[in-house]
């Protein structure tokens, strides 16, 4: 009986963290096109949307993961985060005036998507290892890989409104899945805050060091992600089919590398896998400028895929090892992505205003990443291993 309660446990996880990945690649990529289709906002409006929409969920990641530290327990956050998908969902289906779509954003949809952070602060509270966490973090990634096409293709048969049919099917199963979690009870024995394994909390000051090195990671890869269709289509030359397929790829590449360095984390420490991920990171921004034809592009993103594997899974990882709060570490890296999105900004600016234009940005990505990997060498990280 002990033996079929552990099974199931170790098949919620994983459909736990498909379905969290699956809700919001369905949502994002298409969310503009719903704000503009929909509720006929401006290109304007729909920036403003996304940015409050973004600061909302900043702010969400920061409060309800305090509370779930507070009161040890993450599953129940993440199911009410789940429920707010499906109440997003309907609200967005029924409503027709865009001020309230973007209250529906800011006040459902921010909060509901910390419940993919939550998932992994579950993990960790259960007693997970990195190994454990960076193989969940591989599924999250093939979500990113199927639901974005997806997504386009229901939207082009049947429009944005059938897209918002498809999340609240979604959320469903996640309602079902993240109430499995809680029926089913932790992992393993629950660790509480401070049980670090002995090790002595790290100081606040190396804390948000390493905040600032995930910060410019995360924006390298934001701002290349950005021009990448630019990139392609003015300096090579090429359809910008291409570079769908080269981000597609990336992505596709990036499940492999997530399994791979989990078997890494055992034997290696976080510090290393960050600072060789880092070093696949600058030789795919150096070679990116100087890449002639479609096979050097594609064969280029198995770096890539390297280089994010690395910040995706052994970040997450590091982070939940230095700060003793399983919410607030989940919290805190999953805002360096939104802050990192917004330093992307300068990046690009900095980098195409120069007379290699877009190719440029990822010579400057090389730069912030040679400083990123410096700054994470002085932090004077604890060298254990990962796992």
């Amino acid at each position: 009986m002990d033996h079929l309660v552990a099974a199931r446990r170790r098949l919620l996880v994983p459909s736990a963290a498909l379905l969290w990945g699956l809700q919001f690649a369905l949502f994002n990529p298409v969310l503009a096109v719903l704000l503009a289709g929909v509720f006929g906002a401006s290109a304007a409006q729909v920036g403003g949307a996304l940015a409050v929409y973004n600061a909302s969920g900043f702010v969400a990641s920061l409060i309800l993961p305090a509370y779930a530290d507070k009161n040890h327990d993450y599953v129940r956050p993440m199911l009410a985060c789940a429920v707010l998908t499906l109440a997003l969902a309907a609200l967005l289906a029924l409503i027709t005036s865009l001020p309230a779509a973007v209250c529906a954003l800011v006040v459902l949809g921010g909060p509901a998507g910390v419940g993919n952070s939550l998932l992994f602060a579950h993990l960790k509270h259960s007693g997970a290892d990195a190994a454990e966490v960076v193989r969940t973090r591989a599924v999250v990634s093939f979500a990113w890989v199927a639901g974005p096409p997806l997504a386009a293709f229901v939207l082009t048969g049947s429009g944005p409104k059938a897209v918002l049919v498809l999340l609240a099917a979604v959320a469903v199963l996640t309602i079902t899945a993240t109430a499995g979690l809680l029926r089913a009870g932790p992992v393993s024995t629950p660790i509480r805050d401070g049980a670090g394994g002995g090790r002595a909390p790290m100081p606040r000051g190396r804390v948000a060091t390493i905040l600032v090195v995930f910060v410019a990671l995360q924006a390298t890869n934001s701002a290349v992600v950005s021009v990448m269709a630019l990139f392609v289509a003015e300096r090579m030359r090429l359809d910008v089919a291409w570079a769908g397929l080269a981000l597609g790829a990336a992505a596709a590449l990036e499940i492999p590398a997530l399994l791979a360095i989990g078997r890494l984390s055992r034997r290696f420490s976080a510090t290393a896998l960050i600072a060789a991920g880092c070093l696949a990171g600058i030789a795919y921004y150096l070679a990116m400028p100087y890449a002639k034809g479609p096979v050097v592009l594609i064969g280029l993103q198995v770096l890539n895929a390297w280089f994010f594997a690395a910040v995706a899974g052994v970040g997450l990882t590091l982070f939940q090892e230095i700060i003793p709060r399983p919410g607030l570490a989940s919290g805190l890296y999953v805002n360096t992505r939104r802050v990192g999105a917004i330093v992307a900004g300068p990046i690009i600016a900095v980098g195409s205003a120069t007379r290699f234009g877009y190719g440029a940005v990822f010579l400057v990505c090389a730069a912030v990443t040679v400083f990123a990997l410096v700054t994470l060498g002085m932090a004077g990280l604890p060298r254990s291993r990962a796992g």
